[in-house]
């Protein structure tokens, strides 16, 4: 049982991680695309460069919070107690939240 307890820990850790990555890899994408489109001579509409990169944006942050939805529903099946049980619904209720209006948002860039 103890070897599966830690097996588990490690597939939490790795998810959460993942999630992690997608999130900062986002960021970064965002973050290079906004100073090219700054210092860019090329014209053209800005504001829909601008739409375009926080659409990508939001994509990345919408795909981290599911991941990070996954790692805390595998943690809740590692250790499940009342306690754990009603953190991860407060957690999951949050990040539920926040992708529904994260979602609700990219629909009206795509517009």
């Amino acid at each position: 049982m103890e070897i599966i307890h830690n097996v588990l820990q490690v597939v939490i850790l790795t998810v959460s991680g993942l999630g992690a990555a997608v999130v900062v890899w986002g960021v970064i994408e965002a973050i290079v695309a906004f100073i090219s489109l700054k210092f860019s001579s090329a014209k053209g509409d800005p504001v829909s460069k601008s739409e375009t990169i926080r659409q990508h944006l939001g994509a990345h942050l919408l795909l981290g919070l599911e991941i990070f939805i996954a790692a805390d529903i595998i943690s809740s099946a590692v250790s499940p107690s009342w306690e754990k049980v009603g953190i991860l619904v407060a957690i999951v209720g949050v990040r539920t939240v926040l992708s529904y209006f994260l979602r609700m948002e990219l629909k009206q860039g795509v517009r």
